[in-house]
């Protein structure tokens, strides 16, 4: 079962990995391994979210998602998109801009490295603003109760994480202005760059989180329309139908997976972005990465388990926002690219293995209910 789901995926980690040590020896590897690692922990939420709508739509709609749509969402936005947002901030033509990382990397990577503050302020609040909205919002289950409680209180006031978000921002950029000016004057301008494109990624996530609502209430409308539907038949008594959502529902369905589908890939695009800058690196990271997304989520589906692992989506958004604080501090400061990654993934683990430990304490505390009920019965003889 795991090797028919996910072969595809250990043989293009297996290539990716390959390919990586011929391009750039064990330096590569090394990168590589930890962009994928970061990229499918990132991604287990998204495959979780997809699974868990995914298995209301019918076969023909399923099929769809997970070839076009994932070759859409993910190999478009994983593969594509960093080339795009390259040649967006150095100001060159797609071609040209992969032209340039493949064959004089010394220019692109100084390209790259004079657009960082743009591209660390735009993904660095696009990723804060997941991160506040996951920790603003008041969940039934809490990984770090004492941190999560008093943040679900103060999330219950209107537009605070946006607020937040700006203040940040305004920090990011004065203080960025400030150490420019010290050095000379030479990239004060940037402050205003940092400015504009941290609120331009404010912009995109509003956009992207407005777009998902906007299909999520499509969605139930739909499903309620479905319900209503059945309910008749059974009065007029007709047969219930078990059949999964089709047509116009599944359709929005389809929009709404493609949108979370989207912004769930973007913040492994600028969380590689903080990771490096070689176009050929990222690729392949983010290349294996994106075929774990679809084994993840056909393995979620087939099993119907969701609800397994209960804190990896806390570790997912807990890494998110991890990123999101170290693509905001590289716009003035270097830090090392392994522990960019290792931050994400020991999060990641520990909500990993807090969850196991949860699942231990549940089935023992089942284990000795039954075993007092047995006693209870045989005294009872």
């Amino acid at each position: 079962m795991v090797l028919k789901t996910f072969g595809w995926s250990f043989a293009v980690t297996a290539l990716g990995l390959v390919a990586a040590v011929l391009y750039g020896g064990w330096t590569a590897f090394g990168v590589v391994a930890i962009l994928s690692v970061l990229e499918i922990s990132l991604s287990f939420d998204n495959a979780v979210v997809n699974a868990g709508i995914l298995k209301k739509m019918n076969a023909f709609w399923q099929k769809i998602f997970l070839t076009v749509g994932i070759l859409i969402a993910v190999f478009g936005m994983r593969l594509v998109f960093p080339v795009v947002i390259v040649a967006i901030s150095a100001q060159l033509g797609p071609i040209e801009a992969v032209d340039l990382a493949l064959t004089d990397k010394d220019k692109y990577q100084q390209l790259v490295t004079d657009a960082h503050p743009s591209i660390a302020a735009f993904g660095g609040m696009f990723l804060l603003m997941i991160f506040l909205d996951f920790v603003f919002e008041d969940r039934d289950i809490k990984w770090l109760g004492w941190l999560e409680r008093p943040l679900a209180k103060l999330g219950k006031v209107d537009m605070l994480s946006v607020c937040i978000a700006l203040i940040v921002l305004l920090i990011s950029s004065i203080t960025f202005g400030a150490h420019a000016h010290q050095h000379g004057g030479t990239h004060a301008d940037k402050a205003e760059t940092v400015l504009l494109s941290g609120i331009a990624g404010l912009i995109t996530y509003m956009i992207v989180g407005g777009l998902s609502g906007y299909f999520e209430d499509k969605l139930e409308e739909e499903e309620e329309r479905e319900h209503e539907a059945e309910e008749k038949a059974v009065r007029e008594g007709k047969p219930k139908s078990a059949v999964k959502l089709a047509g116009k529902a599944a359709f929005f369905m389809f929009l709404y997976l493609e949108v979370l589908d989207a912004s769930f890939s973007f913040d492994g695009v600028i969380g590689a972005f903080a990771i490096t800058n070689d176009i050929v690196l990222m690729a392949l990271g983010l290349g294996i990465g994106a075929m774990y997304v679809r084994s993840l989520t056909v393995y979620l589906v087939r099993q119907g388990t969701l609800d397994d692992y209960v804190y990896l989506e806390h570790g997912a958004h807990y890494a998110i926002g991890a990123l999101a604080a170290i693509l905001l501090v590289t716009i003035q400061y270097e830090i090392n690219e392994i522990v960019t990654g290792l931050i994400g993934v020991v999060l990641i683990g520990a909500s990993f293995w807090s969850s196991v430990r949860r699942n231990r304490a549940i089935a023992a505390a089942e284990g000795k209910a039954g075993s007092d009920e047995k006693t209870e019965v045989s005294s009872g003889v």
